[in-house]
């Protein structure tokens, strides 16, 4: 350890006396009554001292006001350096600034608004330059330069196709039939910016999560929205595994679903085959039987009148 160092961890004894002054100064930077009692100090380096005062302003709750003096080498006079109002390790202070692309969220939009996309946004990709050329690895630019370009045309002239310079922004009608500038047309390509692999999965997970077959509703649905005849289909590489639903009945109306994704307004809902019911149970053990503690009065075999009754039966011819 270097004895600057070492100089510079020990206050220097006359700008550590320098309370007075330090306070001075902080009640005169600040406004009145708002300087507290002396909280402690600091070496800044040789001959450098931080002397610490409360902050009683409102709204600073734990901020000191923070006077920093010194003096020359072989000086006794301690001079003033700054005065400043700076947080305590417990102040109560504003949370860190987020950039507002971290702190938009979905819905967050409304009429009017406009949502610029970065440059460089992960989502997005270059979508067709305009240009007919073909790119170097792929099979009409096998070749190097004019290599290139002449068996472009040769096969342009063998498929009776023509070849459109200049850019998407120059074309001011629909490209001619069989140019590569046409094909980019109708897949969609001929504009700015396309949707990158990373946006194309990032799109799917978040519809997954909430309409995937992993949901509550799926999973006690009777099918899959597949079979649903309130499934529209999708194009492009995404319609492999979603679709959108177009039931004004169902949780799901106008989103766009897993093809895994089911709930309870299946269009096939009403004819599926119901489950099998089970055979009831050959002792039921719900109903009660009754079970009288005395004899009801024509369970036996003598009648309840007794001889009286047996002589009746007999003026009748009765045994």
């Amino acid at each position: 350890m270097s004895a600057a160092t070492t100089r510079s961890r020990t206050p220097d004894r006359l700008c550590a006396e320098a309370v007075d002054l330090a306070l001075s100064a902080a009640e005169e930077a600040a406004a009145p009554g708002v300087v507290g009692e002396h909280s402690g100090l600091v070496s800044e380096g040789d001959r450098v001292v931080t002397h610490f005062f409360e902050c009683k302003e409102f709204g600073y709750r734990g901020w000191r006001w923070a006077v920093t003096v010194a003096r020359a080498s072989r000086a006794k006079l301690v001079t003033l350096d700054e005065v400043v109002l700076l947080p305590g390790p417990d102040a109560l202070q504003a949370p860190e600034w987020v950039p507002w692309s971290e702190r938009l969220r979905p819905g967050d939009m409304g009429p009017g608004d406009l949502l610029p996309t970065d440059a460089e946004d992960l989502r997005l990709e270059p979508g067709y330059s305009g240009e007919d050329e073909p790119l170097p690895n792929s099979v009409l630019g096998s070749g190097s330069g004019s290599d290139s370009v002449a068996l472009a045309a040769d096969l342009a002239d063998a498929e009776d196709a023509d070849i459109t310079a200049g850019s998407p922004a120059d074309f001011t009608v629909v490209p001619a039939r069989g140019s590569i500038a046409a094909v980019a047309e109708e897949l969609g390509m001929r504009r700015a910016r396309v949707l990158s692999r990373y946006g194309l999965h990032s799109a799917a997970d978040r519809w997954e999560d909430a309409y995937g077959p992993a949901t509550p509703m799926a999973q006690a649905a009777p099918a899959t929205c597949v079979s649903c005849g309130f499934l529209v289909a999708i194009g492009g590489s995404l319609g492999q595994a979603f679709g959108v639903c177009t039931n004004e009945f169902a949780p799901a109306d106008g989103r766009v679903v897993s093809l895994a994704y089911g709930c309870g307004g299946h269009s096939e809902a009403a004819i599926m085959p119901k489950p099998p019911v089970p055979p009831p149970h050959v002792i039921d053990e719900t109903i009660v039987d009754p079970f009288p503690l005395r004899p009801a009065a024509d369970s036996g075999s003598v009648s309840v009148g007794g001889a009286d009754a047996d002589a009746a039966v007999a003026e009748l011819g009765h045994s």
